[in-house]
């Protein structure tokens, strides 16, 4: 793609973005204010958000966790093509922890939560690194998307900033034209593209965008896997961009917003007062400090400082600032999925606390599990596969599936391994024939794979075969 062309492009897609911009920063004032910005009188918006992305975070992709896995597809595969895999998703499993993995995921879903769309670069480090792998949350302000054939936010613009040092240390190569009146410190517009090509996976390029002059191409590649992620909250049917929970409650967020001002407001009048005073040529308003002790001069006969009855009591206020606060809350699902601190909970409460977590977040979790978990997994393997980490290993869903067992992903197999031990107590229950239907083994090997125990917990289902390795 010639350089004109890309510019093209990245403009036509900023064009279709700005009518959204007004409405996401909206959504910033009100929920992650910046520094400088407006005041907020009501942080209930800022706390649930907060709790939110924290709560995806725990739940799909805990830190110091091991959630996902690969699989061989067929069921009675080798159990050695089982170990190599298992060993291939424990070397990746190594490389995001001792990456930043967690933190730049958790800045991508405050993102996510607060405007809809999150987005990010998975890059490879240089050599040396603890990791092979280095992520950056792209904030959504500098990126824009545009939605390919299949649905997804596959092909991802970036505007950067950079002075010519920065340019030459990212891209070694690059050809930057010489100007005698170049400025060392002075910042250069660059346009990062990554986009989708049937013959190469993906394909990635940087232009120098100049104020005056023509663009110059300062880099272009292939990549197997697209080093960009971009996921979404909720789309409607024809739009590019999510929508978060924080647009869905903002008109509560604003009301509890104006609620709380109004209530510091009267709460200022209540503790000071409106005074009246008598213009009898020796009060001097401007000259009146209200505090313990002063002395206020009067004329003579004048009735000098008067408090002025406050026009009615605002105690209704409270009722309705809670029930907002309760809206805002739910929205923002922060009474749903955080743990109850009151008292200990039980298995059974646990269970139904996780069930309820996983009906509301069935679709978006879907959704996450599509756009976020599964290209990141690719991406994150094929860097590996290139640093010569891991064997030559594609996640295509005909010869190895991902299997994820974070913990929202379990509660499906929890549900099923309930089932399954209410039906062994019924069958044990019967007696006779009937439990001697059931092979405990097995079963006991089915609830474990199902919870996702341990191998190394379990007894080989043939110990002369364990003891003998397998010669081929």
């Amino acid at each position: 793609m010639e350089a004109e062309e890309l510019l093209a492009r990245h403009d036509a897609a900023l064009a279709r973005r700005r009518p959204l911009e007004a409405g996401w920063q909206d959504c910033y004032d009100h929920a992650l204010p910046a520094p400088g910005a407006a005041p907020l009188f009501d942080a209930t918006a800022a706390d649930a958000a907060e709790q939110l992305a924290a709560s995806l975070l725990a739940e799909l992709a805990p830190p110091w966790s091991r959630w996902f896995d690969l699989a061989p597809v067929r069921e009675n595969a080798d159990p050695a093509i089982a170990r190599s895999l298992s060993a291939v998703a424990e070397t990746l499993q190594g490389h995001l922890d001792r990456s930043n993995f967690a933190l730049e995921l958790h800045q991508a879903f405050l993102d996510l939560v607060v405007a809809g769309t999150g987005l990010v670069s998975i890059e490879e480090a240089p050599p040396g690194e603890p990791s092979a792998l280095r992520f950056r949350a792209v904030p959504l302000r500098d990126a824009v998307l545009a939605e390919g054939p299949g649905g997804r936010l596959d092909t991802v613009f970036r505007a950067l900033s950079l002075t010519a040092a920065e340019i030459r240390a990212r891209w070694p190569g690059a050809a930057l034209p010489r100007r005698r009146d170049e400025d060392a410190e002075a910042k250069l517009r660059v346009v990062e593209a990554a986009w989708p090509d049937p013959r190469a996976g993906h394909r990635f390029a940087a232009v120098l965008a100049p104020d005056d002059g023509a663009p110059v191409l300062l880099a272009q590649g292939a990549f197997a896997e697209n080093p960009f992620v971009a996921f979404r909250w909720l789309k409607l049917p024809g739009e590019t961009y999510g929508r978060g929970p924080v647009a869905k409650a903002l008109p509560d967020i604003r009301t509890a917003n104006k609620v709380v001002e109004l209530i510091l407001k009267n709460a200022s009048i209540a503790a000071t007062g409106i005074w009246l005073a008598d213009d009898d040529g020796v009060l001097n308003p401007s000259t009146i400090r209200l505090v313990p002790g002063a002395i206020i001069p009067k004329a003579a006969g004048s009735a000098g400082l008067t408090p002025l009855a406050a026009p009615g009591n605002f105690d209704v206020s409270q009722i309705v600032l809670q029930d907002l606060r309760t809206r805002i809350r739910s929205a923002l699902l922060a009474d749903r999925i955080a743990a109850d601190e009151k008292t200990p909970m039980t298995a059974t409460e646990v269970l139904e606390r996780s069930t309820t977590a996983a009906r509301l977040l069935g679709a978006t979790y879907g959704r996450l599990q599509a756009e976020l978990l599964t290209p990141l997994i690719a991406r994150c393997l094929a860097v590996l596969r290139r640093r010569g980490e891991v064997p030559p290993v594609l996640v295509d869903g005909r010869e190895v599936r991902l299997v994820y067992a974070s913990p929202l992903a379990r509660v499906q197999a929890r549900a099923d391994a309930a089932s399954t031990l209410l039906f062994l107590q019924a069958a044990a229950s019967l007696g006779g024939e009937a439990a001697a239907t059931v092979d405990p083994a097995a079963a006991t090997r089915w609830v474990a794979r199902t919870l996702g125990a341990a191998p190394e917990i379990l007894r080989p289902e043939d110990p002369a075969a364990a003891e003998t390795p397998n010669q081929e």
